[in-house]
């Protein structure tokens, strides 16, 4: 993968960011997604924003190799911390990390989102947590991908920002809204695997001492259980 050659994973988040966007990666490590969408056209002005040292000077080391240093601040901030309000950036996107990492940093950062019309978000996990952070921050979900990778399946959450609550159902909030509609075969098959991996942990806490704790999660897990297999039950009756 370099700033020519996106995995398909971050092709796809590309794909998401508007035309003519200024936009923020966070947690850019060597700065690709940005270089991408500058090579292409998509956009003219970026932000890399990393954390960590060694990915920072990596991104600004990959920054001028592409010539682009004119084009994309790299800095070395923590999650929207990168983002000055005179860079007037109108979407963020972060892939890669656990979906309650994104979410802390998107409420941490509550002031930087001030402007911004859009969020692209590819969790690695835990996509819920951002469906439950965007329902009660008055965001709403747009588009919604899933996709593998490297016998890995992640999903890639699109956000814009609306004036009122949104309320969803507690299987869109699993599932995903936009997932449920069309229930492609990877969606199928994450779910499957999903609940097949709760029913284990379901079976292992009946052999364990049924404290509080063991029996509000237990509880916790059948539920989800049975929210998933609705779904699969009514696609492949």
């Amino acid at each position: 993968m370099n700033a020519q050659q996106l995995s398909h994973r971050l092709t796809r988040v590309a794909h998401h960011v508007p035309k003519g966007a200024v936009v923020a990666d966070i947690g850019s490590d060597h700065a690709y997604l940005p270089c991408y969408l500058v090579l292409n056209g998509v956009v003219d002005k970026a932000v890399a924003g990393e954390v960590v040292k060694g990915p920072f000077e990596s991104a600004q080391k990959q920054v001028q190799q592409e010539g682009l240093a004119g084009q994309i601040h790299v800095r070395l901030a923590s999650g929207l911390d990168a983002i000055h309000p005179e860079d007037h950036i109108t979407a963020i996107t972060i892939a890669g990390m656990g979906g309650p990492l994104i979410c802390s940093i998107l409420e941490q950062g509550k002031e930087q989102l001030a402007g911004v019309e859009r969020l692209i978000l590819q969790p690695n996990v835990h996509s819920k947590s951002i469906r439950d952070w965007a329902s009660a921050n008055n965001w709403t979900i747009t588009e919604e991908e899933i996709l593998k990778e490297n016998e890995k399946i992640y999903e890639i959450l699109v956000l814009e920002k609306v004036q009122s609550t949104v309320l969803w159902t507690q299987q869109q909030l699993l599932m995903g809204p936009e997932l449920l509609k069309d229930q492609t075969p990877i969606f199928q098959e994450k779910w499957r695997r999903e609940s097949d991996q709760w029913k284990k942990i379901v079976a292992s806490m009946e052999s364990t001492a049924q404290t509080e704790e063991i029996i509000e999660k237990k509880q916790e897990l059948v539920e989800k259980i049975q929210l998933v297999e609705e779904v699969l039950q009514h696609e492949n009756p």
